[in-house]
């Protein structure tokens, strides 16, 4: 019964969930809380007291940071016991990152080993390379890089011109090449390097040890943020890679590549949320101590405005990403139960799930960036001072636009996935997207007595919205739909929006499970908020598109229907944010 209920990746723009299948926050165990605890005390011990150190680049100091967290086991989370660590399940490995994720570079340099370093090995490979590497790179007494980009190649990964030759005894593979913005890049001992074998048109992947001869690198880059992060380009000069350190299959790294980027991102969209949490910290801790015309800045609505959306776009990234973190979790468990060896039922777990790790490393990225863009306005002149922890919030969030794919790509790859789901008829989405579009003239009314349902009928008005697009936009372009990427962007902006929204509705409607009725007052004012602007957002977004490619004689008739659709309750949004503000203001912290 449980598979019938449980959505499949990118099936929630066509299904509503049942709010008990779903997962929040507040549900973490006791032991969950006892790791993120852990996670908590070694930055306040070990990270936040060595910033300055750690962004100078000390020799030898991020090596032997991570090694104190191998100590600790906070870097074999995701490890089996027999390979030496302590696995976890999903959910908990998510919280955990979203702990580290307020440690600034150092959270960059500790999630690169764990994930994108380590994993590949894990996932794809054999029982030698695992009892070879993986207890090391547990521990932290060795640390791991992965080498992917090329100049030139950027965001095509498979344009790569490093290349394996097979030697003539057949024993080694002669690795020539070059990659650049490898993470760890300047201490890690061991890499895995996508490269192509002879002519193939495709990667292969490679594990490869920095001690070997014919590894160099340049030294560090210079960086505007993530200063602490080690990123070196790295050469390869006729190095003699052991055949049996082919990793997978010959042609597979393409796939590995994915594969461990789609980890990556539902993994950024959790530690977005770590960093958000401190910055407000800051924020509001300025804001109360910093007097103006004979107050604390605190008290000013136009300061009030701000904590209040910093805390919104916080809690509602947070509520989308442990939504889709216990879709891929119980995926994972489903899998392992049919007998799936362990690490292809982590891949296949996490790439079910494609659409919405894309869509959440997008919105919590961009999440991150509103949080301490206001951050260092709520500091006004002072945030613009080195002096302060805004400056490196600021500096070190830009990057995560980046990371794992850059929000365009994310964003293009998100649509697509959902298309080909539908083409494949992995769900019906092209059916329930024509018979949206033949109702696209009757909203569902959403004036209800009961709160929840007046929210969950908005929510499928405002993805309707996103549906009666699919069949106009499928005509008008047809298999050059990948050509149209303004629109295609325009559609992965509703799906995230809708997503996140939807999933805030969810926990709230959970969360009176758990607390009184006073207490979830102000998280109805949350959702009031966040459901207005998503609605305001998604309408900007829908006639965008429209106009873009509806033929005239549809146009106007859809545009009446995106306007009609994209409606929300009218709510005292100012007072709201005023409530909001006020409960940060009094705790002086997010405690939401």
């Amino acid at each position: 019964m449980e598979a019938k209920t449980t959505l499949k990746g990118g099936e929630f723009l066509i299904r509503d969930v049942d709010v008990n299948q779903v997962f929040i926050p507040e549900e973490f165990d006791e032991e969950t809380k006892m790791i993120t605890e852990s996670c908590q005390d070694f930055l306040e011990a070990e990270i936040f007291p060595n910033l300055d150190r750690i962004d100078k680049q000390e020799d030898g100091l991020m090596a032997e940071l991570l090694k104190k967290a191998g100590e600790l086991g906070l870097l074999g989370l995701s490890i089996p016991e027999e390979y030496g660590g302590f696995e976890q399940a999903f959910l908990p490995i998510m919280r955990a990152n979203e702990a580290l994720g307020a440690g600034y570079s150092y959270s960059v340099a500790l999630m690169a080993h764990t994930g994108i370093g380590t994993l590949p090995i894990l996932y794809y490979g054999n029982e030698e390379q695992k009892a070879k590497y993986i207890p090391s790179l547990s521990s932290g007494e060795m640390m791991a890089a992965y080498c992917l980009t090329e100049p030139g190649a950027g965001s095509d990964a498979n344009s790569g011109r490093t290349k394996a030759v097979l030697s003539d005894d057949g024993k080694h593979y002669i690795l020539n090449g070059q990659k650049m913005w490898i993470t760890n890049g300047g201490f890690a001992d061991i890499q895995t390097v996508f490269a192509k074998i002879d002519n193939d048109r495709v990667l292969s992947a490679f594990i490869v040890e920095r001690a070997w001869e014919g590894v160099s690198m340049n030294p560090e880059e210079r960086k505007m943020g993530i200063k602490g992060s080690s990123t070196r380009q790295i050469f390869f000069n006729d190095v003699k890679v052991p055949v049996e350190n082919l990793l997978g299959r010959r042609g597979e790294g393409f796939r590995i590549a994915l594969n461990i980027l789609h980890l990556g991102r539902i993994k950024l969209a959790a530690t977005v949320v770590g960093g958000a949490k401190r910055a407000i910290l800051h924020s509001v801790n300025y804001a109360n101590e910093r007097k103006q015309f004979g107050k604390a800045i605190a008290e000013f609505g136009a300061i009030k405005y701000k904590l209040a959306q910093q805390v919104i776009k916080t809690f509602a990234t947070e509520s989308a990403v442990y939504r889709s973190s216990k879709d891929i979790q119980d995926n994972i468990l489903a899998k392992k139960a049919d007998g799936v060896v362990h690490g292809l039922a982590n891949i296949e777990g996490v790439a079910d799930y494609a659409i919405e790790c894309a869509l959440m490393k997008v919105f919590g990225s961009e999440a991150l960036d509103y949080v301490v863009d206001e951050a260092v306005q709520i500091y006004g002149g002072m945030g613009f001072s080195s002096e302060t922890p805004v400056d490196r919030a600021y500096r070190d969030s830009r990057i995560n636009r980046i990371f794992e794919g850059t929000n365009e790509i994310n964003r293009l790859l998100a649509v697509d996935a959902l298309l080909k789901k539908g083409m494949k008829s992995d769900f019906k989405l092209f059916e329930k997207a024509r018979e949206m579009y033949d109702t696209m003239d009757q909203a569902e009314k959403t004036s209800h007595d009961d709160w929840f349902e007046e929210k969950r009928a908005t929510v499928r008005n405002l993805k309707k919205a996103i549906l009666i697009l699919i069949p106009v936009m499928s005509e008008a372009f047809g298999r050059k739909m990948a050509e149209e990427e303004e629109v295609m962007m325009n559609i992965s902006d509703m799906l995230m929006q809708v997503y996140a929204a939807e999933s805030t509705v969810l926990r709230v409607k959970k969360m009176e499970q758990l607390k009184s009725r006073d207490e979830l007052l102000l998280y109805h004012d949350i959702l009031d908020v966040l459901v207005f602007d998503t609605a305001i957002a998604m309408l900007r977004s829908g006639r965008e598109a429209i106009v873009s490619f509806a033929p005239a004689e549809l146009q106007q008739k859809m545009l009446d229907a995106m306007q009609a659709l994209c409606q929300s309750k009218a709510v005292n949004v100012k007072d709201a944010r005023r409530r909001i503000a006020d409960k940060l203001i009094a705790d002086n912290y997010y405690s939401f």
